[in-house]
């Protein structure tokens, strides 16, 4: 049975760029944003905000990601992003590069 839209999730992507001396996997770029976005808003928040991190949209070459999280949250993850200070083991920025509420408008507009 499908869910009527009025009760689905309302989501946003938002394409985040790492910028650091050091190339970073994708497990290196989901830790970074989890644990920067647990550390502002607590494991509550980021169960509000249903983040997911896009694994096949993850370009290690130019260390750029995209994310999806509820719509309502997204002021937080923004917030959150610019507060991390570390990707694995090194010190690194966490930018983001703009948001969307299609995928694909994501991809072509800002990654």
């Amino acid at each position: 049975m499908r869910s009527l839209p009025s009760l689905k999730d309302k989501r946003r992507y938002l394409v985040f760029e790492i910028i650091s001396s050091e190339k970073h996997s994708f497990a290196d770029a989901k830790e970074a944003v989890v644990d920067a976005i647990s550390s502002f808003t607590g494991t509550s928040g980021l169960s509000r905000s249903k983040l997911r991190v896009l694994q096949d949209k993850w370009d290690i070459k130019r260390q750029r990601g995209i994310l999806s999280g509820e719509r309502k949250s997204m002021d937080n993850i923004k917030a959150s992003l610019c507060l991390a200070g570390k990707a694995g083991e090194n010190q690194a920025i966490i930018r983001s590069l703009g948001m969307s509420g299609i995928l694909k408008k994501a991809i072509k507009k800002y990654y």
